[in-house]
This record gives structure tokens, C-alpha cells and sequence, in this order.
């Protein structure tokens, strides 16, 4: 049994029922050159033999003293996890984001382990793909991409892979600590976290300070207070909405190249230039610059569970009409908060964070004010794979990321590096933003803007 950590808490603290708490993978497959008639059938029937999960998919939760545990579930049930779906004719991707967005949409039970699995087949081009979710609460970006790493294969003649559940847990994996019925345990390591808790508190008195004063001082500098109101921080309702897009990474670079800038500086321009054309289009871009909350990787092992993330405030300067003072604004905006992240310890970086984003905890869980917007669209960026991967033959063609809108910031940008390209997934709830899969041109358009100026 393993206690979860404060963080991985607080995602099932904000759990409702129009703001599920997890996150997915849509993962896009062609066939093997090899594959008969019955290919498809085959292959479930595989899947449907791994019915004793590994750690962490065996587990749900229980609550005890206050605290969550992992709990062995000893009576699994494969069939309520792992599902075989078929696209409708003609099998375009329009009808398999409409199927992710459906799926996305539900809300995971708790009395079971937290993950889904869904083949789907009936995809134009002799191809296939899985749409995988596990809950926030299991695991972060990361962490996500490694057990992908570790279920596909970069060598296409490899065979006999079991899914993603049945993976054996890396040999370093966390022991479970001692369980709910360990009253002594509970209370060591509620009064362990407090001591570590209490010592960033000098830390983060000044560093609040400091960006409070910044803020009020230079209006291009972010605090937990300057996001503006916008109607991407409406109330949301449990109705999603996913587009996904593929762009060049070469391209990409040679932006960065030119600018001496990094690639995630790039990509969070081309989203605010996105969201700027979005905005306009709609007649809904405030006044005052939109703000990014960029999550950012702190995890310093190899563990594949759990969070280990710091959130930096980016100003995305939606506001400037002109491309290139408006990246000048971004870069500098992530720059500072890197800088600062770089001068904490672990925990002052998470509890940072969490205190940054106070304001908009707060509206997700109560609503009581939604006057306070520490910031107004999510935007991350994830590592992956540099080389072709394969699973049993089958070569991956996309990764792409399913995430979390939640109620007051209703659109998620995440995105994958996969091979030669950026693999962009939009998340938002469908109500609340109309046709927000035009965000997908904008992105080119985002791109062709930068390239534009680099190239004068």
C-alpha cells in the first residue's frame, strides 16, 4: 500500500463532475506488413489475455486519516478497463477525435484502478489506435511518457509486447509504504511533510514579495494576480472537445535558431499568436495581455509515477500586434520565472507554485472568486521520442496528448516531440469554446508568422 504525495492529493481534491481529473494518450498506429484479414481480432484477443495488472494498474484508492493510499485491488475486472470500439464510415480522424472527445469526457470511478484503455479500429489507411487515460492523480507528463517509452519498442521485429498494465515496473519502482491500518505511519508522515512545508516558508515569503512588486512596477511582469478576464475562463461543463495536429519540428528549430531561443520559447509564441487570431475572430481578446501557466518538469529520477512539477506564469503578450516585441516579451517572461526556479530546493518549488495558483485552485474548487485569475490558458510541452517506435510490429505514427480543461481555464494546449514533428493536443470544453479546432490553424499561421520575421 503507497500513501500519495500532497501534490497527487490535490488532484482528486478538484475533481467534479465537469472537471475529471485525468489525463490520455491518443496513439495512432498503421498496420505491420505482415497482417492478415484478422489482424484486429487477433490482436484483442492478446490484449484480453493480460488480465493481472503490474503496479501502479492494480491499485485504487482508499482514504484514511485524511490521507489516500494505493490499495491492491484483488478482484480486477479487465473488462471495465480495456475496450474495443470501431470508428463509424468513412473512418476519418474527425470521427476518431469525436470518439476521443466522448471518451474523455467521463469520469473515472474511484473504486476501481483509474485507467482506460480503448482500441479503436476502422481507420482509414490500414490503421488503428489506442486511446489510454490514467488519472492526474497516477502520474504527471513525465512520468507518462517514460511507461510510454517503455511499452513500444524502437525495434519493429520485436514481438510478444504486452500492453501498457502488464508491464513489469522498473526495478527501481517505489516500495509501498505501510498501509491505512498503520495508524503511527500516518501520523510520522503527516508531521514529516509539515516539517519540510514549514521550512520553505522564508523562501517563499520573499519571492512573492518580490514578483509582487515587479509586477506593479513593470506591467510585462507576472504575479498571481495580473491575468486578465476572459471568456477562456468561463465556467466550464463536463463536454469535451479534442483536436490534434501535427507540425514540423524542423521548422520549429530554425525559428529558435534564428532568435537563439529554445524551442519550448518558440512554441509558446506560436500559441500565443494562436490564441491572439482565436481571441480576434471570436471579438473576445481583452485588453491586457493573456497569461500561460507552463507546467515545468523538476523530477530528478526515474520514477514513473506521481507529480513532480513546478508551474511558471509566462505572459503570452496577446495585447502586441507586432510579432517580434511580443516574442521579446514571452522569452523574457519565461526566462525570469526559470531563473527563479533555479534558486529553490524542490519542495519551495512545488509549494511556489502552489501558492501562485491559489487564486485559480480556488475558483476550480468553489467558484467564490472569480475576480482572482492567476492565469488563463495552460500550455505544456513534453519530451519524446526522437526515433520511429513500434508495438508488436505495428509502427507508431502520432502521439498525441489528451488533457485537462478545467472550470475557469477551458482550453489545454499540450504537446509531444515525436520524431520529426510536433504532435499539438487541444483540449477544451465544447460549450464553452465554439469551434475551437480553428486554434489548429492559427497554429500555422502562428508559425508562418515567426518565420516571416526571422526571414526579413
Amino acid at each position: 500500500m503507497k500513501a500519495l504525495s500532497p501534490v497527487d492529493q490535490v488532484f482528486l481534491w478538484l475533481e467534479k463532475r465537469q472537471q475529471p481529473m485525468h489525463v490520455g494518450g491518443l496513439h495512432i498506429f498503421s498496420f505491420p506488413e505482415d497482417a492478415g484479414t484478422k489482424y484486429i481480432a487477433e490482436t484483442v484477443e492478446q490484449m484480453r489475455a493480460y488480465t493481472n495488472p503490474e503496479y501502479p494498474f492494480n491499485r485504487y484508492l482508499k482514504l484514511h486519516y485524511g490521507q489516500y493510499y494505493w490499495i491492491e485491488d484483488k478482484q480486477f475486472d479487465l473488462e471495465h478497463h480495456f475496450r474495443h470500439e470501431a470508428l463509424p464510415k468513412p473512418g476519418r480522424y474527425r470521427e476518431l477525435l469525436g470518439l476521443v472527445s466522448v471518451a474523455h469526457s467521463h469520469l473515472m470511478d474511484r473504486e476501481r484502478p483509474m485507467w482506460e484503455s480503448h482500441l479503436i479500429e476502422g481507420i482509414r489507411g490500414k490503421r488503428f489506435a489506442f486511446y489510454n487515460k490514467v488519472h492526474h492523480c497516477m502520474v504527471d507528463g513525465i512520468a507518462a511518457m517514460r511507461m510510454t517509452l517503455r511499452t513500444y519498442s524502437y525495434d519493429q521485429d520485436t514481438r510478444n509486447m504486452p500492453p501498457f498494465w502488464a508491464m513489469k515496473p522498473p526495478k527501481r519502482q517505489a516500495k509501498d509504504a505501510p498501509g491505512p491500518n498503520d495508524f503511527i505511519h500516518s501520523l510520522r508522515h503527516v508531521l514529516s511533510l509539515t516539517g519540510k512545508q514549514i521550512a520553505t516558508v522564508p523562501t517563499l515569503a520573499k519571492e512573492i514579495t518580490t514578483s509582487l512588486i515587479r509586477a506593479r512596477q513593470n506591467p510585462d511582469n507576472v504575479s498571481m494576480f495580473t491575468a486578465p478576464k476572459c471568456v477562456l475562463n468561463s465556467k466550464i461543463t463536463g463536454s469535451r472537445r479534442f483536436a490534434a495536429q501535427s507540425y514540423s519540428l524542423e521548422r520549429i528549430k530554425a525559428i529558435g535558431k534564428k532568435l537563439s531561443a529554445t524551442v519550448n520559447d518558440v512554441v509558446v509564441a506560436i500559441c500565443a499568436s494562436a490564441l491572439r487570431q482565436y481571441l480576434l475572430s471570436i471579438r473576445e481578446l481583452p485588453d491586457k495581455p493573456l497569461i500561460a501557466m507552463v507546467p515545468m518538469s523538476i523530477r530528478k529520477d526515474d520514477s514513473e509515477s506521481g507529480n513532480q512539477v513546478a508551474m511558471i506564469l509566462a505572459n503570452l503578450a496577446t495585447h502586441i500586434g507586432d510579432p517580434a516585441t511580443r516574442f521579446n516579451v514571452i522569452r523574457k517572461s519565461i526566462d525570469e520565472a526559470k531563473e527563479r526556479f533555479r534558486q529553490m530546493s524542490q519542495e519551495e518549488a512545488i509549494n511556489y507554485s502552489a501558492l501562485t495558483l491559489a487564486p485559480s485552485s480556488l475558483n476550480m474548487m468553489t467558484g467564490l472568486a472569480p475576480q482572482l485569475q492567476a492565469f488563463n490558458v495552460v500550455i505544456s510541452n513534453v519530451p519524446g521520442p526522437d526515433k520511429p517506435m513500434y508495438w508488436n510490429g505495428a509502427r507508431l505514427e502520432g502521439l498525441y496528448p489528451v488533457s485537462i480543461p478545467v472550470d475557469r481555464v477551458a482550453l489545454n494546449i499540450t504537446l509531444v516531440s515525436y520524431m520529426d514533428h510536433l504532435e499539438f493536443g487541444l483540449t477544451a470544453c465544447r460549450r464553452t469554446l465554439p469551434s475551437m479546432q480553428r486554434l489548429l490553424d492559427y497554429l500555422e499561421n502562428g508559425i508562418k508568422e515567426l518565420e516571416k520575421m526571422t526571414s526579413a
